[in-house]
């Protein structure tokens, strides 16, 4: 399994001090960290053993947001699910910071308690094992767990301390039933992915705090290709030397690549989590992320409200999906939709929602391989009304430009980095796109992960086109840029107004607008941006499923 290692080494513990020194520590601390240290006595252990007069007292934060991204330097703790804490730790010779889990057992000393209450559980493996789900295998541990030790000295019990206790059922449950090391992570809804290149520490990208380090590390080979080997048969998809990569989604919607063995892996086993936002990222948090902006949201809401064919294009990375979760709001209430995804990703909040998910040629289903050419064809046959694409890659491509060409709404992401490069892996092999069809599609829309003066790294929406047409005499596509990121000032500009192709001959008409009054559209665009902004910062709407509650209630009552 993997090594947990602190990045000091003071071994101390408060029951190490005498009540003098304890409360010196405390007095240290602020307000706000001596309040939770006072709730929880393993909180207060952890703070106990950092070297203080080095690094300095945490600050502790009850909820982390954004803004914590631009601290000179991060030394801070803040709580997690399961109430377990994380601390940031401040690591000035090196690129990272170290992320530290802080759980039950590490100020707790098990080493002999752990070995002789396992002894007594083989005594329950039937009845743990019997259990089917994990809530229930869990249950029956900690019930065998109660029944082996006991922290009233009970006869044929193993005598704990309260603490002991605690740490032990903790310990048991996450190792024997969990997710092991990597539980914390997982219960960290500020973590974006969680990965290991091999032997050595164990990466993480966080929301607020970008790439860091955590204190968990692999030390030799061997002790990696355990925890791969242990990985997969925990999610049911074993790795072997001759099936060496498994691709799978956890129990919580997250995805898992593995990958086994130097023969595929020159630097040895390595595994990836991208973690799965149990709520969706809202068009409004967007616009707090400086993603995109109010006028550009409520663009969106009129192309994807008139059925209009949207790409989200960019680089792996670049906020793709989550951006097409988040315009999945501006889609009409009543309308039906489908998803095709190879891994599922995709958040709708529509009730009339179908979500297919291609499936894989393996030992338990005979070789019965689905891909998305398949389930797009499917597709077709369900009468929808938008046909939402996870990723167009191959073949599948055509299908889709034929729905376009059918009536059917289309949205999907892409890879490509421009609206040039678009046509281009869309036209050439293995999508093969005719020339002649791109111009079904509507609106490109182009993510891109870009350094911002004074604030780092961010996802911008750096452009927003517009496709006019394709000419066959020169091969060329027309198409208009509608929005435009501004790098110098952190801002959009919008060389589309008074000059949007989409909104004068495509918006305009559909939403009963004469010909010699199309200018009007812009007059309902920026109505319909204060509408989002007034939403936003006086009713302070943010969360996705109540946006979603909100615009479809304003849809049925004609106010926008």
């Amino acid at each position: 399994m993997a090594t947990f290692r602190l990045p000091f080494a003071n071994e101390k513990t408060s029951a190490d001090l005498g009540p003098e020194a304890r409360a010196k520590i405390r007095a240290r601390l602020a307000p706000k960290l001596q309040e939770a240290c006072a709730e929880s006595e393993m909180l207060f252990d952890y703070v106990c053993r950092l070297p203080l007069d080095e690094i300095g007292v945490p600050d502790y934060y009850p909820k982390i947001t954004r803004d914590q991204q631009y601290l000179e330097r991060r030394n801070l703790i803040y709580p997690i699910e399961g109430g377990l804490f994380v601390h940031i730790y401040p690591n000035d010779k090196a690129e990272r910071d170290i992320y530290v889990p802080i759980e039950p057992h590490l100020t707790v000393d098990l080493s002999e308690i752990i070995p002789k209450v396992e002894t007594k559980l083989l005594n329950f493996v039937e009845k743990i094992g019997a259990e089917e789900t994990d809530a229930g295998k869990r249950t029956e541990l900690l019930k065998a767990v109660d029944a082996s030790a006991s922290t009233n000295g009970a006869t044929n019990k193993i005598h704990v301390t309260l603490r002991e206790m605690d740490a032990l059922r903790y310990i048991l449950a996450r190792d024997k039933v969990g997710f092991g090391p990597l539980a914390p992570m997982l219960l960290d809804r500020h973590i974006e992915d969680i990965s290991c290149s091999g032997v050595g520490p164990i990466f993480i990208e966080h929301k607020v705090f970008k790439s860091i380090e955590a204190a968990i590390t692999f030390v030799t080979e061997d002790e990696l290709d355990q925890f791969v080997i242990w990985l997969g048969e925990w999610i049911k998809r074993p790795v072997t030397v001759r099936n060496p990569i498994v691709d799978a989604t956890l129990p919580d919607g997250s995805r898992i690549n593995i990958v086994y063995g130097t023969d595929v892996s020159k630097r040895g086993s390595n595994f990836t989590i991208r973690k799965f936002a149990e709520v969706p990222t809202s068009i409004m948090e967007l616009i707090d992320f400086g993603t995109l902006d109010y006028m550009m949201a409520a663009y969106l809401s009129f192309v994807l409200e008139e059925g209009l064919n949207v790409f989200v294009v960019g680089a792996t990375a670049s906020g793709k999906t989550t951006t097409m979760n988040a315009i999945t709001t501006f889609i009409r209430p009543d309308k039906k939709i489908v998803s095709i995804e190879d891994t599922p990703e995709l958040q709708v909040p529509h009730k009339n929602w179908i979500r297919e998910t291609t499936r894989g040629s393996s030992k338990e289903n005979t070789g019965a391989e689905v891909g998305m050419f398949d389930l797009l064809k499917a597709a077709l046959r369900q009468r929808p009304d938008r046909i939402i694409v996870g990723e167009i890659r191959g073949e599948e491509g055509a299908i889709a430009f034929q729905a376009m060409q059918t009536g059917h709404g289309v949205m999907s992401t892409f890879h490509a980095a421009s609206v040039e490069r678009l046509v281009q892996r869309l036209s050439g092999s293995p999508i093969n796109i005719p020339k002649t069809y791109i111009d079904n599609l509507d609106c490109v829309l182009i993510q891109q992960a870009v350094k911002v003066p004074g604030k780092g790294m961010a996802r911008r929406v750096t452009s927003i086109n517009e496709i006019v047409g394709y000419d066959p005499s020169s091969e060329s596509f027309s198409f208009v840029e509608a929005f435009r990121w501004n790098p110098a000032t952190d801002t959009f500009d919008f060389p589309g107004f008074m000059n949007s192709f989409i909104l004068e001959e495509k918006i305009s008409p559909r939403r009963g607008i004469p010909p010699f009054k199309r200018k009007v559209i812009y007059t309902e665009l920026k109505r319909r941006a204060k509408i989002f902004q007034r939403l936003h910062q006086e009713r302070k709407l943010k969360d996705f499923y109540e946006v979603f509650a909100v615009l479809a209630e304003a849809q049925r009552q004609k106010l926008l």
